[in-house]
């Protein structure tokens, strides 16, 4: 097979956002006279979105109380205003996109988050710059892990979904890339749930690190040159 372009999930996969997404869950949960949440409970549940971060915190009499989509609009309105306090690349990401951009090599971002988000996100990192396609939770109207957002993303590159590898630390998305018919990598250092196995993903490689990641990218572009 000969691979054209790369895709990547964003929270979990080339951020760590779990420390803004945090403190806006905690913003609210701790404004109700609640525990903020641990940093082990906020790596295991991020990847899983601003519901989970407040059902993990907020107790369902509570939820039911003020009402869940409430209580996810004052995170998002918090976590708007703060994008960026606290993310940052994983360790090996600004090499690894330089790489991508140095061998001319596509690249693009396909997210659940939403539009709101990601684009203001995006624009205040220079390292994404060269990003050729971002594809956010409302792009369309299905979301992963439908597989459309993936495939709108390899027709925006000119490049055949089955050209694509397609990298992300959720079951989720290894089910949306392998739906695609694109080579999926498990990035195994993001946002891990709670008893998850990325092994019972089924994805084609799971890599621990993101050096690993462009060591197996170098030598799997390296070979179609």
């Amino acid at each position: 097979m000969t691979f054209q372009a790369v895709l990547f999930d964003l929270d979990g996969t080339l951020l760590d956002t779990a420390g803004d997404m945090g403190a806006a869950a905690n913003h609210v949960i701790e404004s109700l006279g609640l525990p903020a949440l641990t940093e082990a409970v906020l790596q295991c549940t991020t990847s899983d979105g601003a519901y989970a971060l407040l059902k993990a915190g907020i107790h369902q009499e509570l939820i039911e109380h003020h009402g869940l989509e409430q209580l996810r609009r004052q995170m998002l309105s918090f976590y708007g205003d703060n994008l960026c306090h606290h993310t940052r690349p994983y360790e090996g990401v600004p090499a690894l996109l330089d790489w991508l951009n140095t061998s001319r090599i596509p690249w693009g971002v396909v997210t659940n988050k939403p539009a709101a988000l990601t684009v203001p996100l995006l624009a205040g990192l220079t390292l994404f710059q060269h990003c050729g396609v971002t594809v956010s939770a409302d792009t369309l109207p299905q979301k992963k892990p439908h597989p459309a957002p993936l495939l709108y993303a390899a027709e925006r590159l000119s490049v055949a979904p089955e050209r694509c590898v397609y990298i992300g630390d959720h079951r989720r998305d290894i089910d949306a890339g392998r739906a695609a018919g694109m080579t999926t990598v498990a990035a195994t250092w993001g946002y891990i749930s709670a008893g998850e196995d990325p092994e019972s993903w089924q994805a084609d490689h799971r890599l621990g690190t993101v050096y690993a990641l462009q060591a197996w990218l170098e030598d799997t572009f390296g070979t179609n040159r």
